[in-house]
């Protein structure tokens, strides 16, 4: 975590509304970077980064949908990816290091680094996913990319593959190799993550102090602690909406004050968030009050009441995920996919609970394009969701993928072999 979070001041926020995204990206990362990088530099490299759409879609009176499904991997993951990799890119050109980076998938954050790092020369990418637990478009976005990128597929669930991954970095006698991670072990992964959701704020809301209910699809929740590190900078938050699968060990934890991970985690439909452990969810702790160790014991307790008072948990079935794709389609023509659509339930499900006006504005993620999961939608629905550019001929390319067994011996020797070539 940064040693501190600063703050934007209110007349900063309020001039959000008539910048575009990369501009207010600019904007929120000067405020971690400016002794870092030059203004210029860092204008060039949000500029580039962020050379796609980020519709937000009007679903009824203050409900919308926040589209970040519109990058070159059609994911969420490329608003860090993309900037991560030019930052990194930047820093180890000018102080002439190679290094390595070794992340774990639990379906986009691997397309999204494989795509960003692509043909760097200066890093080498090493991505690893669970078998049989990422869709076909998924994987083939990893494994069809080659050069300086490569792929494991571990047998194993993705609590295995960040579990490696954390020991890799621990593990003394590969301490000649630099690594690091584009996972949300990296602060760099969670910083451009707060910035679409002072995007959305500066484009729906009313007045500064018109504050924003935001759902999250959350499965190591990255995403939900980029929106933390928001408001912790001063964005106007009433409530963050923790939507999980049946993964729900957090909502859980928030109900009971219990926390119990779930272990293997559950296969879901929405197959990014199928996470036993959330990684980042030590991080949320330590933010109020308290402290978890690696295993997932808490060593302290945190401020529950608080937490509770800050989020609302809830966790779906593949059934009722499934019920809501078609459901929203029907009444709203509302084409979701399955993570989507767990965030869009956690909104009318909170409606429901409590009551809300319709003055109170509501964001729901949409972290991947449906595209992505065009067989589930097209067997649910009949939908035929054509492809963005950016998934166009992956059928056509070669995939190119090591099979690996879970053990941590044969991870260390893949990355033996592979700083050696």
């Amino acid at each position: 975590m940064p040693s501190h979070i600063p703050d934007i001041k209110q007349s900063e926020l309020q001039g959000y509304s008539h910048l575009d995204y990369p501009e207010v990206a600019y904007n929120v990362l000067k405020h971690f970077l400016f002794n870092e990088i030059s203004d210029d530099e860092l204008k060039n490299i949000c500029r580039d980064a962020y050379n796609f759409d980020v519709p937000i879609e009007k679903v009824y009176n203050r409900s919308y949908i926040l589209r970040l499904d519109q990058g070159p991997t059609a994911s969420f993951k490329d608003f860090a990816a993309r900037i991560m990799a030019r930052l990194m890119h930047y820093f180890s050109s000018r102080d002439n290091l190679k290094f390595t980076i070794l992340t774990a998938t639990s379906g986009d954050t691997g397309s999204a680094v494989a795509s960003a790092f692509h043909r760097l020369s200066n890093i080498n990418v090493v991505i690893l996913f669970p078998s049989g637990e990422v869709s076909e478009t998924q994987r083939k976005q990893m494994t069809t990319l080659h050069d300086n990128v490569r792929v494991i597929s571990l047998n194993g669930k993705f609590d295995d593959c960040q579990r490696l991954v954390k020991m890799a970095f621990r593990d003394e006698s590969l301490s000649d190799i630099p690594m690091t991670s584009a996972n949300s072990i990296n602060i760099g992964r969670l910083l451009p993550q707060a910035v679409y959701y002072f995007y959305a704020w500066s484009k729906l809301a009313n007045s500064i102090t018109d504050k924003s209910v935001f759902s999250v699809p959350s499965g190591n929740f990255g995403n939900l602690m980029g929106g933390i590190i928001a408001r912790e900078m001063g964005l106007p938050v009433r409530k963050f909406i923790i939507s999980t699968n049946a993964n729900n060990e957090v909502p859980e934890f928030l109900r009971t004050g219990i926390y119990k991970t779930i272990s293997p985690s559950i296969n879901c439909i929405s197959s990014a968030m199928n996470v036993g452990h959330p990684g980042n969810l030590a991080r949320i702790v330590a933010l109020y009050g308290g402290m978890m160790n690696e295993e997932g014991i808490m060593l302290k307790k945190p401020e529950l009441i608080r937490m509770r008072n800050d989020f609302f948990g809830i966790s779906s079935s593949d059934e009722e995920t499934r019920l809501t794709i078609d459901t929203s389609y029907k009444n709203h023509g509302l084409i979701l996919e399955p993570h989507g659509a767990v965030a869009w339930r956690g909104v009318e499900t909170y409606k429901k609970l409590f009551g809300t006006t319709k003055n109170q504005l509501f964001v729901s993620l949409e972290t991947a394009h449906p595209a992505k999961f065009g067989e589930d939608l097209d067997r649910m629905q009949g939908l035929k969701i054509p492809a963005p550019e950016s998934l166009a001929g992956l059928d056509d390319k070669k995939e190119e993928f090591t099979e690996l067994d879970n053990n941590y011996d044969k991870l260390r020797s893949f990355i033996r072999m592979l700083h050696s070539q």
